[in-house]
């Protein structure tokens, strides 16, 4: 099988466990080019006699530095680029890291040829993927939901009032402490006006407990330990005293649920129609969770009912990608690779094996997604491409129809075609879907379904 694409020419080889060898041919006039851009590159930082900086000529810059070095520079990098467009010149969908084969710099005038095995996209055989049977929860927000919701907007309109008498879980402690080691304060260790919910466990251990029974103009001193962990290290694990004064007991005042709350809270002139407010909120965002979820059940019971023979290789390639991403998305939020290592507790291999089951899984879906777009011809309208182009070419003050030349120019549209297929493929498989009951949530899920 070979496909051939300007600049890349691309010969493609079968083999076992899903993956492939493509042999790819940079045409020489390609290479030429590359190598002058490497010469021009080098020479701008090169000196010599006769030539004004950064201004030596390409050929001169070959001849000074030797053909092999400035080759050897442009396909270091070119590579990236040239791997790209083998992939693409082949057809293939990739999954894990290419093994680069190359053989010696060719000669001027010659092609460079470089081969590469990878694994690539399983191959489904479909079963019944129309009419199947999948869970679909109903959107209709639980009483248990709604309230929630009503009892979130009480914590935000509650008050704190003086309380007399002594501390009970639940309670707000306003004092003063000083921390001591050996009898020696600590730096660090005092405040002032501080105030704790006891219960909370916002404190280390042991000292929120001691504040109970406690009340306002008491004086006493408690012992704690701080954990082993504790992020000042000079106190990590230390025995400690705290000299507590306290100022003053607080509790908290919920107000009273009733119409006078709807309409402090929100404006509703009645708590019945809070309720409906949020019931309605509630709703519209259960509907796209709900969506989702269908869609995913049907490509699911679809997948089920498919033949597809994933290697372990593969799972094992897909599960490195998924990781890979993972620490590429936390990497924008400042988040290290070392730093993420520590929030999980487990080790990069831990990690990688509990990612398998998500890994194979993804490959069976797009393996059956694929068959599917084969099996029915899908393939998206001129329509359609200019349709999905349209907010893009809102944000970016041009047309549909513009920004299409522009992506096929630039040999990007096909990606966005094979993305539509998927879209359309989907589609057609939830619109001849039979959804049937979904069990009810775990409690635990349900509110967090709830909160989102």
């Amino acid at each position: 099988m070979a496909a051939v694409t300007d600049p890349i020419t691309t010969t493609v080889t079968e083999l076992p466990e899903s993956r492939v060898r493509v042999a790819a041919e940079v045409s020489p006039a390609e290479l030429e080019r590359r190598l002058q851009e490497s010469a021009r590159q080098i020479g701008r930082d090169m000196r010599l006699p006769g030539f004004r900086k950064g201004k030596i000529p390409p050929p001169v810059v070959i001849r000074q530095v030797g053909r092999e070095a400035v080759l050897d520079e442009a396909i270091r990098t070119q590579i990236g680029r040239w791997y790209s467009s083998a992939v693409d010149a082949a057809g293939i969908a990739p999954v894990g890291e290419p093994e680069l084969d190359f053989p010696e710099l060719p000669e001027a005038g010659a092609p460079l040829t470089f081969s590469f095995e990878i694994g690539v996209r399983p191959v489904a055989t479909l079963g019944e993927y129309k009419g199947v049977e999948a869970p679909k929860r109903d959107a209709e927000p639980e009483p248990s939901a709604i309230d929630a919701q009503v009892e979130q907007l009480r914590e935000r309109a509650a008050r704190l009032e003086t309380k007399e008498g002594a501390a009970e879980a639940g309670d707000f402690v306003v004092m003063d402490f000083k921390g001591f080691l050996n009898d020696e304060a600590f730096e660090g260790g005092e405040g002032r006006d501080q105030m704790v919910e006891l219960g909370t466990g916002t404190l280390i251990p042991g000292f929120e407990e001691q504040l109970l029974g406690a009340s306002a103009g008491d004086e006493k001193r408690i012992d704690v330990t701080f954990p082993a962990d504790y992020q000042a290290e000079q106190l990590a694990g230390q025995e400690a005293q705290f000299d507590i004064t306290v100022k003053e007991v607080k509790v908290k005042e919920l107000p009273a649920l009733d119409d006078e709350f709807a309409s402090d809270a929100a404006g509703f002139d009645t708590l019945e129609e809070l309720r409906e407010d949020l019931a309605a909120k509630l709703r519209e965002d259960a509907a796209t969770r709900v969506d989702g979820e269908w869609r995913e059940a049907v490509l699911d019971a679809v997948t089920a009912n498919a033949t597809v023979e994933v290697p372990d290789a593969l799972i094992e390639a897909r599960a490195r990608e998924l990781f890979d991403r993972i620490l590429h998305s936390l990497s924008h939020q400042g988040i290290s690779k070392e730093a993420y290592m520590g929030i999980a507790q487990k080790s990069e291999e831990e990690i990688l094996q509990e990612a398998k089951p998500d890994a194979e899984q993804a490959l069976r879906r797009e393996a059956v997604i694929h068959a599917v777009i084969a099996a029915e011809d899908i393939k998206p309208s001129e329509g359609e491409i200019l349709e999905a182009l349209q907010p893009t070419a809102i944000r970016e003050n041009t047309t549909p129809e513009k920004l299409r030349a522009r992506l096929e120019k630039n040999g990007r549209l096909a990606e966005l075609e094979a993305d539509l297929a998927q879209g359309l493929a989907m589609d057609l498989l939830v619109e001849n879907a039979k959804p049937v009951d979904a069990p009810p949530l775990e409690p635990d899920a349900a509110d967090e379904a709830a909160s989102e």
